[in-house]
């Protein structure tokens, strides 16, 4: 993947990569293989990552949970990669100053202004102490991504669409399934 990123560079052409694992549940090798796959996609500067989300067993395999799993590393990566800003003013200089040794932070505008996006909120990931996640029935990542996906599809509320785009979708639909024998059940 590296060194497919380097040659596509080089002669300037589009790069494709994806996100395989073998794996055929959502679990520690599906995370790890994905996890590696994803990260050398992103290290490769790919253009587009195909299949870059749900899949399991070499593709043969979608899962909500592996959907949500992925959207996670995703995300993380995304954020690992933005640029931070360091001038006088995101360093907190003058915070720092206002506070004074032994002092905390908490209160200062400097931190009023920036603690509800300074770090990376995850999905999915449980940030609880042990004795809190015991108590909430330890859920595992799979068990929280399955609730998360379906609160998801129970939150969705449909983009609105044009009548006349709606009905020459579903009768282009309709005669691709009729040229290809696929069934509706």
């Amino acid at each position: 993947t590296l060194a497919g990123g380097q040659l596509a560079r080089r002669y300037n052409i589009p790069f494709r990569t994806s996100n395989v694992n073998a794996s055929n549940a959502v679990d520690a090798q599906a995370a790890y293989e994905s996890g590696m796959s994803l990260w050398a996609a992103f290290m490769a500067h790919g253009n587009f990552i195909h299949h870059g989300a749900g899949w399991l067993e070499g593709g043969l395999v979608a899962s909500f949970e592996k959907m949500i799993v992925d959207a996670e590393m995703i995300q993380g990566m995304i954020e690992t990669m933005q640029p931070i800003t360091v001038n006088d003013a995101e360093i907190g200089i003058e915070a720092m100053a206002d506070v004074g040794p032994g002092g905390h932070f908490f209160g200062t505008q400097h931190t009023l202004d920036r603690y509800e996006n300074a770090f990376y909120a995850p999905m999915l990931s449980d940030w609880r102490n042990f004795e809190t996640w015991e108590e909430a029935g330890s859920p595992d990542a799979t068990t929280r991504a399955n609730k998360i996906w379906k609160q998801l599809l129970a939150d969705f509320k449909a983009p609105p669409l044009d009548p006349a785009i709606l009905e020459e979708l579903e009768t282009f639909v309709a005669k691709r399934k009729a040229e290809g024998g696929v069934h509706d059940n």
